[in-house]
């Protein structure tokens, strides 16, 4: 690290993250906003998991402020967050093989919806087996990973491949394996994570991209607006009412 504050080191190490995400993924972040916008106008649903930190990005999209309506959050019970105790249960969940595909086999996803999976690894069962199963019934994938840990780290699927093997999109977040982006002398690990903002960021530009798609197409997007501004409130009870059956975080 150099003489500079750590503070203003992270915020450049964030910066040029975003850059790179920036020039180097947009053709597949066009690519996922347009598949987006396809599956709302073909009347699909759309979903979002992430498990432990990787949950953050996904519930950004859900139930939020300027958002599609219709961005779901698929929750696995005690992978979510941080809010399981202990919090190492979380990450021993998602080691687990089975898990994904009994979730899915649950949930309300079908043939024609899509999911985007988040995972900063890519490595663990879960997000690997729920890509390969959604897959199979006729869910399109959008992978939110960093390419890196693929030729750097050990798959924990017994099938040996990463998220981003089994997904129609993967959208790289460029994080370095370990997510700590600065270092010190004095200060034995490397430390300051940069993939939440990196991931959220990418996920943003993504809707966004949908939202023009569905537009240019002359279709209004079913966008939510803030609660906290006059008539926020009776916006979205008109866009729930219309929208309603292709949302599933109100019931």
């Amino acid at each position: 690290m150099s003489d500079s504050k750590p503070a203003d080191q992270f915020f450049d190490a964030a910066i040029g993250l975003l850059q790179r995400v920036r020039a180097e993924e947009a053709e597949n972040i066009q690519a996922a906003g347009t598949l987006l916008a396809d599956t709302v106008a073909a009347g699909g649903r759309l979903f979002a998991f992430g498990a432990g930190h990787s949950s953050l990005a996904a519930q950004d999209l859900v139930y939020r402020a300027g958002s599609l309506a219709l961005m779901n959050l698929l929750a696995v019970p005690g992978a979510v967050g941080v809010d399981v105790m202990p919090a190492t249960l979380g990450s021993a969940l998602e080691r687990v093989d089975g898990l994904a595909s009994a979730v899915l086999d649950s949930s309300p996803l079908r043939d024609g919806d899509a999911l985007v999976i988040i995972s900063l690894s890519g490595r663990n069962a879960l997000p690997v087996e729920m890509a390969m199963h959604a897959r199979t019934l006729g869910i399109k994938v959008i992978g939110v990973t960093s390419v890196a840990y693929a030729s750097e780290t050990k798959s924990r699927h017994s099938s040996g491949t990463y998220l981003r093997d089994h997904c129609d999109i993967v959208l790289d977040s460029k994080i370095a394996i370990g997510d700590a982006e600065l270092t010190l002398d004095t200060i034995p690990a490397p430390f300051a994570s940069a993939s939440t903002v990196v991931t959220a960021a990418l996920l943003q530009a993504v809707m966004a991209t949908a939202a023009a798609s569905l537009a240019a197409r002359g279709i209004e997007p079913p966008l939510l607006r803030s609660g906290n501004v006059d008539g926020g409130l009776d916006w979205n009870a008109q866009v729930f009412e219309r929208y309603g059956d292709r949302i599933f975080y109100e019931h």
